[in-house]
């Protein structure tokens, strides 16, 4: 066994090497470019999107909330709070900065996906949306061999990183911080997941459209509770964040190259942006243009990245924990005593509350992500036992040791990348036509507007 987990360690490094890091860095800075910088100048109006009131007359499963609900439930996880704190460990708190860097580009990378999601969905027998890299590979590429094959590592991945992997770090948090027995938390989720998703993507929209807000309001209102009380250390914390960045002094040897290294790959795990599942999710959105549940989309990347992560970066950084990061036996556990040093007798307890809260909301994401990835590969009949399998996997998860499911998972998951990167860059122009039809819409009905006002 120690063979196999070493074997598949070497092959996630090579997965996850720079090669994989590059060209998810390259093709969101080429999309930005491509698009003049228009992630960066709708943003305003893509955060004001998320809040009106949802399209009801065009064809889709869920509003564009629920859709990007979806979208957040799947990414604010496990990354935001253990995710983060491995960066700042390893590559020292410069790597928020990278963090940052790969959000702002992977905004544009997020955006495209969802363009193209929206754009070759189909409607299944059920009635429901189906989209994703798996179908703008087949319809706009023409490449069926490389759409089956982003399909099954999705698939397979589902069962992992967003399945198992999940309900062992849950077993593990109840137990440690509230006595629960490992295989008593299997159980609760198992029931609990199997009652939100056997009701398909319907039930699956309304449930996270009400938990992923409250889960990340509640951790980012202990967050700025931490910030605001203490603001006089915030200035020097962000000081550091940008001079370690170009310097690596706070890396063993003064790494820069590590400091990048970690603060991309772990940005990248945390809003899932090149990986291709926004566009599974913004599939099933009402919307009557592409680009306008795009720009709905790519706020997730903002949220998960610019904001709930640098809530957990700050701490890290002002209270200086990760400088101990040996004294912990996990990544987690150091975001924990972060929160625990300024919030003393419930501060633990609060970031074991969220992280609770963020596996479970994974699983359901993870859930409709790999589902529409198994249907597509063997048919819409596949759906219930699927959901029936993922069901089960979570109760084994959260009571067997996961280090092979967890490399082959994280393998799994980086091999998502590369078809849907390729897709992404030679479907770059269909991306630019579908943001021209999205601006003339844009103009008439702002000229319509001033004619009211």
């Amino acid at each position: 066994m120690e063979t196999v987990e070493n074997i598949i360690g070497e092959i996630s490094g090579v997965v996850w090497g720079l090669p994989l890091i590059f060209l998810l860095v390259g093709t969101g800075l080429y999309l930005t470019i491509r698009l003049t910088f228009f992630s960066f100048r709708q943003l305003p109006y893509a955060l004001s999107l998320v809040f009106k009131k949802g399209d009801t007359k065009s064809k889709g499963d869920i509003s564009h909330f629920q859709a990007l609900m979806t979208a957040l439930a799947a990414t604010v996880g496990t990354g935001n709070i253990a995710g983060v704190a491995s960066a700042v460990a390893v590559g020292g708190p410069g790597a928020v900065f990278w963090m940052w860097i790969t959000a702002f580009v992977g905004m544009a990378t997020k955006y495209a996906e969802a363009i193209l999601g929206v754009k070759y969905r189909v409607e299944n027998e059920n009635g429901e949306m189906s989209g994703g890299p798996m179908y703008y590979i087949e319809k706009g590429l023409n490449l069926k061999w490389l759409a089956v094959i982003f399909a099954a590592f999705a698939a397979f991945a589902a069962f992992g990183i967003g399945n198992m992997v999940q309900s062992h770090e849950a077993a593990g948090v109840a137990s440690q911080n509230f006595n629960i027995p490992v295989w008593a938390t299997g159980i609760f989720l198992a029931v609990l997941v199997a009652l939100v998703i056997i009701g398909g993507i319907k039930s699956i929209g309304k449930v996270v459209g009400v938990i992923v807000p409250v889960m990340i309001i509640f951790y980012i209102g202990a967050g700025l509770l931490i910030v605001l009380s203490n603001f006089a250390d915030v200035p020097s914390a962000f000081a550091l964040i940008f001079t370690d960045a170009f310097t690596g002094q706070a890396v063993a040897g003064g790494a820069v190259g590590a400091v990048i290294q970690q603060g991309v790959a772990r940005g990248i795990f945390s809003n899932e942006a090149g990986l291709g599942t926004g566009g599974i999710a913004a599939a099933a959105a009402k919307t009557d243009l592409p680009a306008r549940q795009a720009l709905v989309s790519m706020t997730q990347v903002f949220i998960d990245t610019i904001i709930v992560c640098t809530i957990t970066g700050l701490a890290l950084v002002m209270s200086g924990v990760f400088e101990r990061a040996d004294d912990f036996d996990s990544a987690a556990q150091l975001t924990s005593a972060a929160f625990e040093q300024y919030l003393p007798g419930f501060g633990g307890i609060i970031v074991a509350i969220a992280l609770l809260f963020f596996v479970f909301s994974t699983i359901i994401g993870w859930s409709y992500f790999g589902e529409k990835c198994f249907t597509y590969l063997f048919g819409i009949k596949a759906a219930m036992p699927y959901r029936i399998a993922f069901v089960i996997a979570l109760f084994i998860g959260a009571v067997v040791s996961l280090d092979v499911v967890w490399g082959f998972a994280d393998v799994m998951n980086g091999l998502m990348a590369f078809p849907n990167l390729v897709a992404l860059l030679l479907l770059s122009g269909v991306v630019v036509n579908e943001t021209k039809k999205f601006r003339k819409k844009r103009q008439e009905e702002k000229a319509e507007e001033n004619k009211a006002s």
